[in-house]
């Protein structure tokens, strides 16, 4: 059965109605990308030459009749915050980024109560009576400053919505929600200036309360027609999502109490072929969807009736990438988050490296390489700067810090590379400006090489560098680079690329909201994973979702109903259905499959066929054969003098232990992985800060008695200690905001929870003394089993006398548990890396045994398990528990590492890699 779209059957109805003579004809749809569809169907409908009707988006109607201009989000960021200035005294104003934090979810509020039409004072009353009660309790004089500081933002919210709704009225602008509260003041006033004109709204679903009272006026006073795209299956059923809105609407309009509710339709329960794919990971969904357009193509498929939707816009350039070549045309219609804008994402490096050089030096910018490289080596510039030759001199010469005017390599007649290396010690207009020019001569490229969709994301970029010069051109509140950064920082996320194509032919790749109001014979769907679509519960706001309950604004529920409006309509009218979802279960990239293909799957229609398919990439025939190296007479000799000189430390055993192929690589060629900076603190970085701090603190007290007093003056000097310990390991110009000061504040927690362990053994009566931290420990063995002497090495993090017993104990900034100490047997221990832990304490125990006479234990402090305090080693062996490393144990744990370490030595054993 051949199905009409819905855009071709509203193109028939209109030319009926007005006979093709469209000059007062205005037609409404949910958003602008529809227009260009509706304009081809009303084309595919005549076989003679009209004048098009007007059409527009319901948000270019509502500013008509508001007489305003809608501002864009990074707009109304910078006036808010004009406003914020004036009203807000200067001893306790914030800076830009401080302010950007709540701002912006403050506008979203605003926003919300605007187009609900709600009374704002009242809003703001309610909220400041919750908060009040919530804090009631808390005496005037016991608040803290950021209780205070709290209490005051509430308090000031009805002057914040005041002063800049006020502000934005007397520029004749808004923001959406405000603009919509004008519109419905204003509409009366539109309905008399335009009473000659038919105004038909077609194709929507969800309105807000402001949209709602300006179509029913409209509709009331006879200048609108409605036409609906509604299912009589979602509509008749009062618990399907997708009729949800639908049938408020009929059961809340007056007009359809006594009129009938018009363009009901049944065409869901029409054949369809569904396929259900899921396959583990978003790229994978990528080769998918290539794969899918491919079969359609040899299916004589049309293209054009093919519609690719993108659940996740981060998808659409593996999607591009991934479509077959012989796909020759296609039209991206998307909003695309600018967070994942590659080319924001290049300009963000070339920002940091800029003020980062300046912050190095004011007077004289020092850059540093990493940076430089990040930049030069960005295929984005890499040919337009010609950066190679920069790039190897900065690598010959082994550069790490330096100015662009002391070098002698670089090209003066470059004038694009000049743009992207002079330093900025400049106006920050002029900062502006070179940038742009940067930006035009990239654009040039891109246009020579025909990149329309970097140029796209080039021209978003501008759009919001040319906001922040006219803001800086209007306000002159851009002090200099940095202040620069930050507000780049804080506006870049608000301002969405679009992607606008033209829907003349081939394959159609759109996101969800894109695909408002259009039918397609082939659809498929990407990311049909819960949190993805329907989208997840979490929403920024301030209003708690019982407030907006009471109140009537949207809340997750309202959402997810638009979702699955949207999820149905898309399957509404099309006869070849994809959905691909993600499988993946682990990770930050794992998911649930969407609750939609859930309710297909149970709740089948007759004349749907679903087909479930899972998809695995392709594994290898075979898998590659394991690395393997012969020991030859030179790599014996070089065991040899491992042996003799450095000796085999506890990690290196470990190291063999888990993988022979990594041992030789690393302990015997010394191969290491490239040193890279470390933009947040790394776990190991955290644990030579930890244990640096540790070493310190106690360093004063080797070889005296432990005192309660002593561990009491280290727990008022243990911060300054780890401060001192992190500038010793990085800059003093660090980053310490984010993941880095998380770090610095676990290393405290760290360090303090160890101290006061330490304070409660001595108060229940422990007597330590400590001779030794970050000690070296040696011993050679020596056995006719070996072919030679052998020199074992490692440093105990600490070593103590505690209640007459000679304790060796290792700090683990990792988790360890008491089962990784203790054993059953000694008997093959060498052969179990699940007892790696007990071997070190062991070796431990075996390296130190002649240097005293005291009974030993070895232990671990573990960070993460601090509440097991010290983990000592235990031989638990016919029912029989061995707490000590006694001379009989070492002798049957000696000769299980002789046995291991011959194995090393061996010249006929290969060093054999371990697939895992």
């Amino acid at each position: 059965m051949n199905t009409t779209s819905f855009l071709h059957k509203i193109a028939q109805q209109i030319a009926a109605d007005c006979d093709w003579n469209f000059t007062n004809t205005v037609i409404v749809l949910p958003n602008k990308r529809a227009r260009l569809f509706l304009l081809e169907a009303f084309k595919s409908t005549s076989t003679k030459t009209f004048f098009a009707p007007e059409i527009i988006s319901i948000e270019d109607l509502i500013t008509r009749i508001s007489k305003m201009n809608m501002l864009s989000g990074v707009e109304q960021l910078f006036e808010f915050y004009e406003v914020y200035k004036e009203i807000t005294p200067k001893g306790v104003q914030q800076d830009f980024e401080q302010f950007s934090n709540w701002a912006k979810i403050l506008l979203q509020d605003f926003n919300e109560i605007d187009r609900y039409l709600l009374k704002p004072s009242h809003v703001f009353d309610y909220l400041k009576n919750i908060d009040d009660i919530n804090h009631w309790s808390v005496k005037a004089e016991d608040r803290s400053a950021l209780i205070d500081n709290y209490l005051t933002f509430w308090d000031q919210l009805p002057t914040y919505y005041k002063a800049f709704t006020k502000h934005l009225i007397e520029q004749n602008s808004g923001y959406q929600g405000l603009v919509y509260r004008v519109a419905v003041d204003n509409i009366d006033a539109f309905i008399k200036e335009n009473t000659s004109k038919t105004i038909y709204f077609a194709g929507f679903n969800a309105l807000n309360q402001a949209e709602e009272q300006i179509i029913q006026k409209l509709f009331k006073s006879g200048l609108a027609k409605v036409y609906w795209d509604t299912d009589a299956l979602f509509l008749n059923d009062p618990d399907h999502g997708a009729g949800y809105f639908a049938r408020k609407i009929k059961q809340n309009w007056s007009y359809y109490k006594s009129h009938p509710y018009d363009w009901i339709v049944d065409e869901f329960k029409q054949a369809k072929n569904i396929e259900i794919i899921s396959t583990p990971k978003s790229v994978g969904q990528a080769k998918i969807v290539g794969s899918i357009v491919e079969e359609l193509q040899k299916s004589n498929e049309n293209l054009q009736k093919t519609a690719v939707v993108l659940s996740e816009e981060n998808l659409l350039i593996p999607v591009l990438y991934a479509l077959p070549i012989t796909v020759a045309s296609l039209n991206v219609t998307m909003n695309y988050d600018s967070k994942s804008n590659p080319i924001q994402l290049f300009f963000a490096k070339f920002f940091k490296m800029h003020v980062n050089s300046l912050n190095r030096g004011k007077s004289n910018a020092t850059f540093y390489h990493k940076e430089v490289l990040d930049v030069l080596s960005h295929s984005l510039i890499e040919n337009l700067a010609a950066s190679k030759q920069v790039v190897d001199g900065i690598n010959k010469r082994n550069l790490s810090f330096f100015n662009f005017s002391t070098l002698d390599f670089i090209p003066a007649d470059n004038p694009f590379l000049q743009l992207i290396i002079k330093d900025w010690n400049i106006d920050v207009i002029e900062i502006i400006d070179r940038i742009e020019e940067i930006v035009f001569e990239i654009r040039t490229y891109l246009r020579e090489n025909k990149d329309d969709v970097s140029l796209t994301f080039l021209y978003a970029f501008h759009q919001v560098l040319t906001q922040i010069k006219n803001y800086q051109l209007k306000y002159k509140v851009i002090e200099n680079a940095q202040q620069l950064l930050t507000i780049y920082k804080q506006v870049a996320d608000l301002a969405e690329v679009s992607f606008e194509g033209e829907p003349l032919e081939g394959l159609q790749v759109m996101g969800v909201l894109e695909s408002r109001v259009l039918d397609f014979d082939n659809v498929i769907i990407t990311s049909l994973n819960e949190g993805k679509f329907p989208a997840g519960k979490s929403a920024n706001s301030f209003i708690p979702y019982d407030v907006k309950m009471e109140l009537g604004l949207p809340t997750f529920r309202e959402k997810d109903a638009i979702y699955t409006y949207h999820f149905y309509h898309l399957l509404l009218r099309a006869k070849n259905i994809y959905l691909l979802y993600n499988s993946n279960s682990e990770g930050l990239d794992a998911g649930e499959k969407s609750r939609f293909i859930t309710q297909l799957v149970l709740d089948p229609q007759v004349n749907h066929n679903i087909k479930v398919n899972n998809y695995f990439a392709k594994s290898p025939d075979s898998i590659s054969e394991p690395l393997m190296v012969e020991k030859s007479e030179l790599l014996q000799n070089r065991l040899k003098e491992i042996a003799s000189d450095k000796g085999f430390s506890p990690s290196a055993i470990g190291n063999y232990m888990r993988n022979p192929m990594q041992f030789y690589m690393q302990r015997v060629l010394g191969i290491r992985e490239l040193d890279e900076v470390e933009e947040n603190i790394a776990l190991n970085t955290l644990g030579t800060i930890i244990h640096g701090a540790l070493e310190e603190l106690y360093k004063p007290v080797i070889d005296q008695k432990l005192t309660i007093e002593m561990v009491d003056e280290m727990l008022q000097n243990y911060q300054s200690e780890i401060v001192s310990q992190f500038k010793l390991n990085y800059s003093e110009s660090a980053d310490k905001h984010g993941k880095n000061l998380l770090a610095f504040e676990v290393a405290k927690r760290n360090v303090y929870h160890f101290l006061m362990l330490e304070k409660e053994m001595l108060e229940s009566g422990d007597d330590v003394t400590i001779i030794g931290l970050e000690q070296t420990l040696e011993t050679v063995l020596e056995d006719v089993k070996l072919p030679y002497a052998v020199k074992l090495s490692g440093i105990a993090d600490r070593i103590e006398i505690r209640n007459n017993v000679l304790r060796i104990i290792d700090y683990k900034t990792g988790k360890v548990d008491l089962n990784q100490v203790q054993i059953k047997e000694i008997g093959g221990i060498t052969t179990d890396l699940k007892f790696e832990k007990a071997i070190q304490l062991l070796m431990y125990g075996l390296m130190y045994k002649n240097s005293t006479h005291l009974p030993i234990q070895a232990g671990i402090y573990s960070l993460k398990n601090r509440k097991s305090g010290y983990l000592l080693f235990v031989l638990k062996e016919d029912r029989t528990t061995y707490e000590f490393i006694t001379d009989d144990l070492l002798i049957d744990f000696k000769a299980e590492l002789i046995t291991l370490l011959n194995t090393i030595l061996d010249p006929e054993t290969v060093f054999e890699e371990k697939v895992v």
